[in-house]
């Protein structure tokens, strides 16, 4: 059943690849991941990759002259596309490409303050959006600073507002959580450094992918081309591992499908 974002406002309803290869990337991931692509009424650049028929992310054919980076975004759901590109200006961050009309809404790419990338869409949330429930797919922001940062989502995206059905934002420790009910929809760690020589430290948007087995998923990846960006990490969740499709775009994939 479809919705309209107002209904699930503030909460990820899409991760989106960027890439100037459609089929090429379709081939990386259906490969790595599983993944099996149909046809996306936004039109004919789109394609929804599946996961055993479960609609898990979006992948978007660009063009290099609009200058929209080849990397994986998350998509948070707005009432009102002008709106926000509005509050991201008077925040001292960057609309950098539209909102845009589609078939079924409006969509939009911004840079908070500290440059990390994300997109918001005004519009119909359908069930090739984003999975009901805690999905195989989850986001994380490396912040330099967890709390400034949820600061500035809070007021783009109305999260903690003072009215039914608004986002919970809890701080814990060094990192902060944001919950729609029980479910976690988002997660901001502190530490990204804004020059670090590693550019998978400095502030960014994670998009993470749960898969059933680590090591294989990461030798799968390189020999269809792709790469190894950081080495795996354990915590007492998960074991992640931060690998690169054949252009270099990052992306994380998790033992885990539980969000840590």
């Amino acid at each position: 059943m479809s919705r309209s974002s107002g209904e699930v406002s503030g909460v990820p309803v899409c991760v989106s690849l960027a890439t100037h290869h459609l089929e090429a990337a379709e081939g990386f991931y259906g490969d790595v991941l599983g993944w099996r692509f149909r046809r996306s009424r936004l039109g004919e650049e789109f394609r929804v990759a599946c996961a055993d028929g479960v609609p898990v992310a979006g992948i978007a054919a660009v063009v290099p002259r609009l200058g929209v980076p080849m990397a994986w975004t998350p998509y948070f759901a707005v009432p009102d596309a002008d709106l926000v590109a509005a509050r991201i200006r008077e925040r001292g961050a960057t609309t950098a490409v539209g909102p845009l009309a589609f078939a079924t809404g409006r969509a939009a790419l911004a840079a908070d303050p500290d440059g990390a990338v994300f997109g918001f869409w005004e519009g119909e949330v359908g069930p090739e959006r984003w999975p009901e429930g805690e999905g195989p797919v989850w986001v994380e922001l490396k912040a330099r600073d967890a709390f400034a940062a949820a600061v500035f989502y809070g007021g783009v995206l109305d999260w903690a507002a003072e009215r039914p059905g608004s986002l919970d934002v809890a701080y814990e420790q060094d990192h902060v959580v944001v919950r729609r009910g029980t479910r976690t929809v988002a997660r901001i760690d502190a530490g990204a450094v804004e020059a670090a020589p590693d550019p998978h430290a400095r502030p960014r948007w994670e998009v993470h992918f749960a898969v059933p087995d680590l090591d294989a998923a990461a030798d799968r990846a390189v020999q269809a081309g792709g790469g190894i960006a950081r080495p795996v990490s354990t915590s007492l969740t998960d074991r992640r591992i931060t690998l690169t499709d054949r252009a270099g775009t990052p992306f994380t994939v998790s033992e885990a499908a539980v969000f840590p």
